[in-house]
């Protein structure tokens, strides 16, 4: 089975003499993911503190995590990743996404200490304590909405384009009926997107308002 991975290179400076270490990371970097038996699909690479997150490597990076099925990413040593508490949201990312932190300083995956493992444990429990909440104000909207008056079986699902570029149909007269029964621009669009609709608080809000106006004129 293929194992497909990345390579992250950092220095903390954009000094000439910076250019021959993210080489030489490159290089040894490399050659340590092909003997751990990994595919290297891309190379990343800052001149940049470790303390910030704004890194256009790192950045380019995550994204690929996100998009691509990746397995491990490599670096020479944890604080290329990161440093402070950039570090730790990174690892908490790499967690995430189930992708594997190798370091050549380890010369195997990252040797956490007990400190970092706690704090991972207490951020993955707060990620699936925030998402629970999220699905109970999503069903708490949709019962409210049914309860007033919301009939989901004539709008099952959202309309228009996902990427923005037309304008979202939503039930306009379900948005007055709910705001006229107390619901907050929010909770609206919370209980629309129960129901398939990608409508945001600002969507609801702007068509809110459009109605409005077109009723008064």
């Amino acid at each position: 089975m293929r194992k497909a991975a990345l390579i992250y290179c950092r220095v903390s400076t954009t000094k000439d003499t910076q250019e021959s270490s993210l080489e030489r990371q490159e290089e040894e970097l490399m050659k340590f993911a092909t003997e751990q038996g990994y595919i290297v699909d891309g190379v990343f690479t800052d001149q940049h503190s470790g303390y910030e997150m704004d890194r256009e490597g790192l950045l380019e990076l995550l994204n690929c995590i996100k998009t691509e099925k990746v397995a491990a990413v490599f670096v020479q040593d944890e604080t290329r990743l990161g440093r402070g508490h950039a570090r730790i949201a990174l690892l908490h990312v790499m967690k995430k996404y189930e992708v594997e932190v190798y370091t050549l300083s380890d010369q195997g995956p990252i040797a956490l200490n007990d400190m970092d493992d706690m704090v991972l444990e207490i951020l993955a429990i707060v990620e699936e304590y925030q998402r629970k909440i999220h699905n109970a104000k999503i069903k708490r909207g949709m019962k409210r909405a049914v309860e007033n008056g919301y009939k989901p079986e004539k709008n099952l699902k959202g309309r228009g384009n996902p990427e923005g570029r037309e304008r979202l149909e939503l039930p306009i007269d379900q948005i007055v009926s709910l705001k006229a029964n107390g619901l907050t621009f929010h909770e609206i669009a919370t209980t629309l997107q129960g129901f398939g609709y990608q409508a945001s608080k600002a969507t609801v809000h702007r068509r809110f308002k459009e109605y409005e106006k077109f009723s008064q004129s």
